[in-house]
Protein backbone atom coordinates (compact mmCIF):
# COMPACT_ATOMS: atom_id res chain seq x y z
CA UNK A 1 0.00 0.00 0.00
CA UNK A 2 2.53 2.42 0.56
CA UNK A 3 3.96 1.95 -2.73
CA UNK A 4 1.02 2.80 -4.17
CA UNK A 5 1.02 5.85 -2.24
CA UNK A 6 4.21 6.70 -3.38
CA UNK A 7 2.85 6.29 -6.86
CA UNK A 8 0.04 8.49 -6.42
CA UNK A 9 2.60 11.32 -4.24
CA UNK A 10 4.21 11.16 -7.80
CA UNK A 11 1.26 11.49 -9.94
CA UNK A 12 -0.36 14.54 -7.49
CA UNK A 13 3.06 15.79 -8.23
CA UNK A 14 2.65 15.58 -11.96
CA UNK A 15 -0.49 17.31 -11.97
CA UNK A 16 0.43 19.82 -9.91
CA UNK A 17 3.26 20.62 -12.29
CA UNK A 18 0.87 21.14 -15.36
CA UNK A 19 -2.61 22.01 -13.99
CA UNK A 20 -2.31 23.39 -10.55
CA UNK A 21 -4.82 20.72 -9.05
CA UNK A 22 -3.51 17.98 -8.12
CA UNK A 23 -2.62 18.52 -4.29
CA UNK A 24 -6.19 18.04 -3.41
CA UNK A 25 -6.32 14.15 -4.64
CA UNK A 26 -3.49 13.87 -1.76
CA UNK A 27 -5.38 13.74 1.09
CA UNK A 28 -8.16 11.34 0.23
CA UNK A 29 -5.08 9.41 -0.36
CA UNK A 30 -3.69 9.37 2.74
CA UNK A 31 -6.40 8.61 4.80
CA UNK A 32 -7.47 5.50 2.18
CA UNK A 33 -3.87 4.00 2.00
CA UNK A 34 -1.34 5.70 4.70
CA UNK A 35 -4.94 5.01 7.18
CA UNK A 36 -3.91 8.67 8.19
CA UNK A 37 -6.91 10.28 10.20
CA UNK A 38 -8.71 12.93 8.67
CA UNK A 39 -6.74 15.88 10.82
CA UNK A 40 -3.27 14.13 10.19
CA UNK A 41 -3.95 13.43 6.22
CA UNK A 42 -4.82 16.68 6.21
CA UNK A 43 -1.77 18.23 7.81
CA UNK A 44 0.38 15.74 6.73
CA UNK A 45 -0.57 16.78 2.99
CA UNK A 46 -0.31 20.50 3.59
CA UNK A 47 3.39 20.43 5.23
CA UNK A 48 4.26 18.60 1.94
CA UNK A 49 3.19 21.68 0.22
CA UNK A 50 5.45 23.94 1.01
CA UNK A 51 8.51 22.14 -0.76
CA UNK A 52 6.03 21.54 -4.23
CA UNK A 53 5.59 25.45 -3.55
CA UNK A 54 9.14 26.28 -3.28
CA UNK A 55 10.01 24.13 -6.50
CA UNK A 56 6.76 25.84 -8.56
CA UNK A 57 8.15 29.20 -7.26
CA UNK A 58 11.80 28.43 -9.00
CA UNK A 59 10.34 26.86 -12.04
CA UNK A 60 7.69 29.68 -12.69
CA UNK A 61 10.10 32.47 -11.64
CA UNK A 62 12.83 30.71 -14.12
CA UNK A 63 10.38 31.88 -17.03
CA UNK A 64 9.78 35.50 -15.82
CA UNK A 65 6.03 35.01 -14.76
CA UNK A 66 5.71 35.91 -11.16
CA UNK A 67 4.68 39.60 -10.81
CA UNK A 68 6.07 39.88 -7.24
CA UNK A 69 3.89 43.22 -6.73
CA UNK A 70 0.58 41.50 -6.97
CA UNK A 71 2.29 38.16 -5.27
CA UNK A 72 3.78 39.88 -2.14
CA UNK A 73 0.54 41.06 -0.30
CA UNK A 74 -1.58 38.00 -2.02
CA UNK A 75 1.20 35.97 0.36
CA UNK A 76 1.36 38.23 3.09
CA UNK A 77 -2.18 37.54 3.35
CA UNK A 78 -1.83 33.94 3.34
CA UNK A 79 1.32 33.66 6.17
CA UNK A 80 -1.89 36.01 8.78
CA UNK A 81 -4.22 33.36 7.98
CA UNK A 82 -3.15 29.92 7.40
CA UNK A 83 -2.25 30.11 11.49
CA UNK A 84 -5.74 30.70 12.37
CA UNK A 85 -7.31 28.24 9.77
CA UNK A 86 -5.30 25.32 10.84
CA UNK A 87 -6.68 26.17 14.63
CA UNK A 88 -9.88 25.64 13.69
CA UNK A 89 -9.26 22.88 11.98
CA UNK A 90 -8.35 21.07 14.65
CA UNK A 91 -11.44 22.30 17.21
CA UNK A 92 -13.75 21.12 14.14
CA UNK A 93 -15.25 17.45 13.62
CA UNK A 94 -13.54 14.82 11.30
CA UNK A 95 -16.96 14.69 9.44
CA UNK A 96 -17.48 18.41 8.71
CA UNK A 97 -13.67 18.51 7.59
CA UNK A 98 -14.72 15.54 5.36
CA UNK A 99 -17.64 17.43 3.81
CA UNK A 100 -15.83 20.74 3.20
CA UNK A 101 -12.84 18.79 1.67
CA UNK A 102 -15.30 17.06 -0.35
CA UNK A 103 -17.49 20.28 -1.39
CA UNK A 104 -13.93 22.24 -1.98
CA UNK A 105 -12.23 19.27 -4.58
CA UNK A 106 -16.28 18.71 -6.42
CA UNK A 107 -15.40 22.65 -6.93
CA UNK A 108 -12.27 22.27 -8.14
CA UNK A 109 -12.91 19.62 -10.24
CA UNK A 110 -16.12 21.80 -11.98
CA UNK A 111 -13.76 24.71 -12.36
CA UNK A 112 -11.44 22.62 -14.41
CA UNK A 113 -13.73 21.45 -16.31
CA UNK A 114 -14.28 25.27 -17.68
CA UNK A 115 -11.57 27.11 -20.15
CA UNK A 116 -10.18 29.49 -17.65
CA UNK A 117 -11.17 33.21 -19.23
CA UNK A 118 -9.67 35.80 -16.71
CA UNK A 119 -9.26 39.66 -17.59
CA UNK A 120 -6.59 41.77 -17.86
CA UNK A 121 -6.74 43.04 -14.09
CA UNK A 122 -3.06 44.66 -13.55
CA UNK A 123 -1.31 45.94 -10.88
CA UNK A 124 -1.92 49.57 -10.10
CA UNK A 125 1.37 51.84 -8.04
CA UNK A 126 -0.14 53.63 -5.11
CA UNK A 127 -3.52 52.14 -5.29
CA UNK A 128 -4.10 51.42 -1.63
CA UNK A 129 -7.62 49.72 -2.31
CA UNK A 130 -6.62 47.00 -4.71
CA UNK A 131 -3.14 46.11 -2.06
CA UNK A 132 -6.12 45.65 0.52
CA UNK A 133 -7.87 43.79 -2.24
CA UNK A 134 -4.45 41.50 -2.75
CA UNK A 135 -4.21 41.06 1.26
CA UNK A 136 -7.67 39.86 1.91
CA UNK A 137 -7.23 37.40 -1.53
CA UNK A 138 -4.71 35.65 0.61
CA UNK A 139 -6.16 35.93 3.81
CA UNK A 140 -8.88 33.77 2.25
CA UNK A 141 -6.77 31.15 0.43
CA UNK A 142 -4.63 30.82 3.70
CA UNK A 143 -7.57 30.04 6.02
CA UNK A 144 -8.84 28.15 3.42
CA UNK A 145 -5.21 25.84 3.01
CA UNK A 146 -5.15 25.81 6.71
CA UNK A 147 -8.52 24.43 7.53
CA UNK A 148 -9.24 22.30 4.96
CA UNK A 149 -5.31 21.17 4.11
CA UNK A 150 -5.24 21.63 0.27
CA UNK A 151 -3.04 24.02 -0.98
CA UNK A 152 -2.50 27.35 -2.50
CA UNK A 153 -3.61 26.67 -6.23
CA UNK A 154 -7.06 25.03 -5.92
CA UNK A 155 -8.09 28.01 -4.33
CA UNK A 156 -6.08 31.14 -5.57
CA UNK A 157 -6.49 30.19 -8.88
CA UNK A 158 -10.34 29.67 -9.48
CA UNK A 159 -10.78 33.00 -7.12
CA UNK A 160 -7.86 34.76 -8.78
CA UNK A 161 -9.32 34.28 -12.10
CA UNK A 162 -12.66 35.16 -11.11
CA UNK A 163 -12.12 38.37 -9.90
CA UNK A 164 -10.71 39.60 -13.21
CA UNK A 165 -6.82 38.58 -13.47
CA UNK A 166 -5.21 36.75 -16.14
CA UNK A 167 -4.72 32.86 -15.68
CA UNK A 168 -0.94 33.21 -16.21
CA UNK A 169 -0.82 35.27 -13.14
CA UNK A 170 -2.97 33.70 -11.10
CA UNK A 171 -1.07 30.35 -11.54
CA UNK A 172 1.82 31.72 -11.29
CA UNK A 173 1.06 33.57 -7.91
CA UNK A 174 -0.58 30.53 -6.49
CA UNK A 175 2.48 28.76 -6.48
CA UNK A 176 4.39 31.11 -4.06
CA UNK A 177 1.82 31.49 -2.03
CA UNK A 178 1.64 27.45 -1.47
CA UNK A 179 4.54 27.93 0.68
CA UNK A 180 3.38 30.89 2.84
CA UNK A 181 -0.20 29.52 3.16
CA UNK A 182 1.20 25.93 3.75
CA UNK A 183 4.42 27.56 6.86
CA UNK A 184 1.39 29.47 8.24
CA UNK A 185 -0.70 26.24 8.55
CA UNK A 186 1.64 23.76 9.31
CA UNK A 187 2.80 25.89 12.17
CA UNK A 188 -0.71 25.71 14.03
CA UNK A 189 -1.14 21.60 12.80
CA UNK A 190 2.38 20.82 14.49
CA UNK A 191 1.38 22.98 17.74
CA UNK A 192 -1.22 20.06 17.54
CA UNK A 193 0.71 17.14 16.65
CA UNK A 194 -0.86 16.29 13.75
CA UNK A 195 1.81 16.07 11.17
CA UNK A 196 3.26 12.40 10.33
CA UNK A 197 6.97 13.23 9.72
CA UNK A 198 7.40 9.93 8.49
CA UNK A 199 5.02 9.66 5.66
CA UNK A 200 5.36 13.93 4.90
CA UNK A 201 9.09 12.84 3.76
CA UNK A 202 8.39 10.19 1.28
CA UNK A 203 4.99 12.06 0.39
CA UNK A 204 7.45 15.00 -0.38
CA UNK A 205 9.90 13.11 -2.68
CA UNK A 206 7.60 11.71 -4.69
CA UNK A 207 5.82 14.73 -5.28
CA UNK A 208 8.98 16.82 -6.13
CA UNK A 209 9.80 13.79 -8.42
CA UNK A 210 6.43 14.60 -10.09
CA UNK A 211 6.47 18.60 -10.14
CA UNK A 212 9.71 18.34 -11.84
CA UNK A 213 8.19 16.02 -14.88
CA UNK A 214 4.77 17.55 -14.70
CA UNK A 215 6.61 21.34 -15.45
CA UNK A 216 8.30 20.05 -18.38
CA UNK A 217 5.00 18.25 -19.69
CA UNK A 218 3.00 21.30 -19.50
CA UNK A 219 4.77 22.59 -22.78
CA UNK A 220 4.38 19.28 -24.73
CA UNK A 221 0.91 17.95 -24.11
CA UNK A 222 -2.61 18.69 -24.03
CA UNK A 223 -3.57 21.45 -21.09
CA UNK A 224 -7.12 21.16 -22.23
CA UNK A 225 -7.61 17.22 -22.14
CA UNK A 226 -5.54 16.64 -19.18
CA UNK A 227 -7.62 19.47 -17.56
CA UNK A 228 -10.79 17.70 -18.44
CA UNK A 229 -9.12 13.96 -16.94
CA UNK A 230 -7.96 16.27 -13.19
CA UNK A 231 -11.78 17.35 -13.41
CA UNK A 232 -13.64 13.95 -13.57
CA UNK A 233 -10.91 12.94 -11.05
CA UNK A 234 -11.55 15.57 -8.71
CA UNK A 235 -15.85 15.72 -8.77
CA UNK A 236 -15.74 11.46 -7.95
CA UNK A 237 -13.12 11.64 -5.64
CA UNK A 238 -14.58 14.54 -4.03
CA UNK A 239 -18.32 13.25 -4.28
CA UNK A 240 -16.88 10.10 -2.61
CA UNK A 241 -15.58 11.71 0.40
CA UNK A 242 -19.27 13.45 0.81
CA UNK A 243 -21.19 10.40 0.61
CA UNK A 244 -18.59 8.64 2.85
CA UNK A 245 -18.69 11.20 5.52
CA UNK A 246 -22.69 11.17 5.32
CA UNK A 247 -22.85 7.26 5.58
Amino acid sequence: MFFLLLLVAVFVGGLIGTVGVGGILLIPALSLLAGLSTHTAMATALFSFIFTGLLGTWLFQRHGSIDWRITIPVCLGGLLCGYPGALVNALAPARLLDLLLGAVIIFAGVYALFPAKGGNLQYRPGDLRQKLFLLVIGGAVGFGSGLTGVGGPVLSVPLMVILGFSPLTAIATSQVIQITAALSGSAGNLAHGFIDAGVAVWITLAELVGVTAGARLAHSISQAALKKVVAVVCIAVGAFIILRACI
